[in-house]
C-alpha cells in the first residue's frame, strides 16, 4: 500500500538513500578540490543498524525502490553488509546503486552475488585522457572492464550517466562515440544537464549547455521517444531499432520537470529531503535508534510530505541548501 503522497497527488515509491558524503574522485563539476569535511556538521554517517531500521519503515510506506548513493557508496567498509541486509531483510523489491565505478572490475561479481538489482555508473566521456582530466583518475578501462564482467554474469540493468559539458562531451563526435558504445550493448546511456548548486556558479556559467543540443541529435538520427514506468527516474528515454541500448536525457531545466517527481532523498546523516534543490530538510535520525520507534518514524515521514512544493526553482537560480551534489546524494 503506497502511503507516500503529497498535496499535489504525486506518489513516492522511490527513495535515494545516501550512505556517505565521501567521494574518492575529484570531478570538476562536483568536487574539483576533492572531498572536504563540512566543519559545521560534526554528525557521523548513519550506521548500518540505523539504515536497516529506516529501510524496514520505508517498505511499510510502500517504497518499492531504493537507490544507494553517496558520495561514493562503496567507500564505506560495510557497504556490502548494508546491501545484503537491504536485500534480505527489508522487503524492498528493488535495490540499486549509483557509483563512480571505482574498483568496479574487482567488485562486480560480489555486487551480482549480493543481489543488486541495478547500477548507474558515471562516465562523462569515453576518451581516456579527458576522463582522467575530469575525474582526477585514470580508471576508465577498469570501469569498462567492470561493466563487461557484470554483463557476462547476466546482469542487465546497467545505466551510464554523463553530465553534459560545453566543449567537453557536447559534440556530434562525442555523441557518436556513445552511440557506438550502446549499438551492440544493452546499456541505457543518459546525459544529465549540468545543474547549478550552491558552490559552482562560475563553473556552471562556463560549462552549462542546454540539453536541446542532444535532443536535436537524437531527432536527426531517428531515435524514438519512449514512455516510462512508475518507479522510473525523470529520464526521457529514446530507442532505435538498430541499437541494443537506449539513449536518455535528464533535463531539470525543462518545463514541467517536477510534475513526474516520484522520489525523496535521505542524506547520509539521516535528514529527509523532499527535493534535491529544496530549502527544507528534517532530521529523522532520532527515530532510528530503536525498533520500537518505527510507527513514530513512519508518521513523521508522512507528515513531512505535506510540505513538499510543486516545483524546484532551479530555473530562477534557486539552488536551495545543496552546496554540491555529493552532499545530498545527487
Amino acid at each position: 500500500m503506497m502511503k507516500l503522497q503529497d498535496t499535489f497527488g504525486r506518489k513516492f515509491p522511490y527513495i535515494r538513500l545516501s550512505i556517505t558524503d565521501v567521494c574518492n574522485f575529484k570531478c570538476t563539476y562536483c568536487l574539483p578540490e576533492g572531498y572536504k569535511k563540512n566543519p559545521g556538521d560534526t554528525r557521523s554517517f548513519m550506521s548500518a543498524e540505523e539504515i536497516s531500521r529506516l529501510t524496514k519503515a520505508l517498505s511499510e510506506l510502500g517504497v518499492c525502490k531504493i537507490r544507494l548513493t553517496g558520495g561514493e557508496p562503496t567507500v564505506r567498509k560495510d557497504f556490502f553488509d548494508i546491501l545484503k541486509d537491504m536485500k534480505q531483510n527489508s522487503n524492498i523489491p528493488k535495490v540499486t546503486m549509483t557509483t563512480n565505478g571505482y574498483r568496479l572490475n574487482k567488485i562486480a561479481k560480489q555486487l551480482y552475488e549480493t543481489g543488486l538489482d541495478g547500477i548507474n555508473i558515471s562516465i562523462d566521456t569515453l576518451n581516456r585522457e579527458t576522463f582522467k582530466k575530469l575525474t582526477g583518475h585514470d580508471r576508465l578501462n577498469e570501469i569498462l572492464e567492470g561493466i563487461n564482467i557484470l554483463q557476462k554474469l547476466g546482469f542487465n540493468n546497467i545505466k551510464v550517466n554523463a553530465v553534459l559539458l560545453k566543449g567537453i562531451n557536447d559534440t556530434h563526435e562525442e555523441f557518436e562515440k556513445f552511440g557506438n558504445f550502446i549499438k551492440n550493448n544493452k546499456i541505457d546511456f543518459r546525459f544529465i544537464e549540468l545543474m547549478q548548486t550552491g558552490d559552482n556558479l562560475d563553473y556552471f556559467k562556463k560549462n552549462h549547455v542546454s540539453s536541446k543540443i542532444f535532443k536535436d541529435y537524437l531527432k536527426k538520427n531517428k531515435w524514438i521517444s519512449q514512455t516510462f514506468g512508475k518507479d522510473a527516474g525523470p529520464s526521457l528515454n529514446f530507442i532505435h531499432p538498430e541499437f541494443e541500448g537506449k539513449f536518455g536525457l535528464i533535463a531539470p531545466y525543462s518545463k514541467g520537470f517536477c510534475k513526474t517527481c516520484n522520489r525523496l532523498r535521505i542524506t547520509s546523516r539521516g535528514d529527509l529531503r523532499l527535493c534535491l534543490f529544496g530549502n527544507t530538510g528534517v532530521s529523522i535520525r532520532h527515530l532510528l535508534q530503536d525498533d520500537a520507534q518505527k510507527d513514530e518514524l513512519v508518521d513523521l515521514i508522512i507528515k513531512q510530505l505535506h510540505l513538499k512544493k510543486e516545483s524546484h526553482y532551479l530555473e530562477l537560480g534557486e539552488t536551495g541548501i545543496t552546496p554540491n551534489l555529493s552532499s545530498t546524494g545527487g
